[in-house]
């Protein structure tokens, strides 16, 4: 990068903390959870730090708050973007990746839920976990591990209370729908830009299985709270929590957004600044699931081919270019969370057409790219009680973070 480049990074992170000086958050000594019970100032403050973040990053200021530490993650599902992102955040502000492995842990010989919070938080700042196969479950285990470690540090068990930050469960997947809003802010140039923008978060056909609703849940009930008009989408049988869309019509109706529901994908297409096509497993069959009394086994067999059955009538859910067509000027921003099921690609019938996929292909990266920063965002907010001022020192100190030479 340029001098120059530099030098306008370093300008934009000091409006941005000029910005972030004027918000009053509750984040410190939080945990990140579910965006739907922070606050405006909250949302607000996780998105100035973490673009304070990558301008640093991209004009080599060392983000390392930390000269030692544990950052401890628990995937309980499989994950390339969200498991690779909590190490970078890591690494980016000084924290070791310890990774738990529960097949090779303590757990299978009945070890608890409070006795592992505690016994891999001797040195831990900060927690990730992702549990997002089970509906009913997946926060609920949050909650517990975030209760036992809160109660170890009070009792001196451990010298520092981890933060917990949600890398997805059953409910939300924060650092995705965050990452999302802040590629929507770079998109259209800036936050109050946002208000009156159509959003389409649809239900799109796969030939794949469980797939979680957390993440049009997280869309649903993040950005009617930026003034904008989502309308979600699906066939009848794939409908979401009904305890999150009625969050996301009260943060609608709270902030001057709107929420609708309809079993239309074209209507929601319909003028749309923005599609986010994405496949999600019907709710019913998500509940039905967890009620077997085996994880594994027939039944649970029968349950998936039954559900990829309810997929396969709804082929038509397909982002496909006449769909395009109907979005405002047939130039709405496309996004997803990524791995899309793309037609003729990854499979032979999916979620987008490989030439729409193409076309906004680096776009979903870009979207992407953002969640490590969003990441050590949650990390930094929730230890430090003044934001502003650790960024202000990573400036003051502007330590490189590759050696020039």
């Amino acid at each position: 990068m340029t001098t120059c480049c530099k030098t306008k990074c370093l300008e934009e992170a000091q409006a941005y903390i000029q910005e972030l000086k004027t918000l009053k958050p509750c984040l410190y000594d939080k945990d990140f959870l579910r965006t739907w019970d922070k606050s405006y100032d909250d949302i607000r403050t996780v998105l100035l730090v973490a673009q304070i973040l990558e301008d640093l990053y991209c004009a080599n200021v060392s983000c390392r708050i930390f000269e030692s530490g544990i950052a401890a993650s628990v995937f309980r599902d499989n994950s390339t973007r969200t498991r690779f992102s909590f190490s970078f955040a890591a690494s980016l502000l000084g924290l070791k990746i310890s990774d738990l492995d529960e097949e090779k842990s303590q757990i299978a010989h009945g070890e608890t839920v409070r006795e592992t919070a505690n016994m891999i938080s001797f040195m831990t700042e900060v927690i990730g976990i992702r549990d997002d196969k089970w509906i009913g479950q997946g926060h609920k285990y949050m909650v517990e591990v975030a209760e036992a470690v809160a109660e170890g540090s009070k009792e001196g068990v451990l010298p520092q209370k981890p933060c917990l930050v949600n890398l997805q469960c059953d409910e939300d997947h924060p650092t995705q729908a965050m990452a999302d809003l802040l590629h929507l802010v770079k998109h259209f140039g800036g936050m109050d830009k946002l208000k009156g923008k159509k959003v389409a978060m649809t239900w799109a056909y796969s030939p794949s299985y469980g797939k979680p609703l957390s993440v049009p849940q997280g869309i649903i009930a993040l950005l009617p709270r930026l003034g904008m008009d989502v309308v979600l989408a699906h066939p009848k049988g794939y409908e979401l929590l009904p305890e999150i869309i009625e969050a996301g019509k009260k943060h609608a109706a709270d902030n001057g957004g709107s929420l609708t529901v309809c079993n239309s994908m074209d209507e929601a297409f319909k003028d749309a600044d923005v599609v986010y096509p994405k496949s999600w497993a019907p709710l019913e069959i998500m509940q039905e699931r967890v009620r077997l009394p085996s994880r594994e086994g027939p039944e649970q067999k029968k349950l998936e081919e039954r559900a990829l059955a309810m997929n396969a009538e709804h082929k038509e859910w397909e982002c496909t270019e006449e769909k395009m067509k109907l979005t405002k000027d047939g130039k709405a921003l496309y996004m997803h969370c990524l791995p899309a099921d793309i037609t003729g690609v990854s499979c032979k019938e999916g979620e987008v057409a490989a030439s729409v996929f193409e076309r906004y292909r680096i776009d979903t990266y870009k979207e992407a790219g953002h969640k490590p920063y969003i990441i050590a965002s949650m990390i930094i907010t929730s230890k430090f009680k003044d934001p502003a001022a650790v960024m202000e020192h990573l400036i003051k100190e502007k330590k490189p973070r590759v050696i020039p030479l």
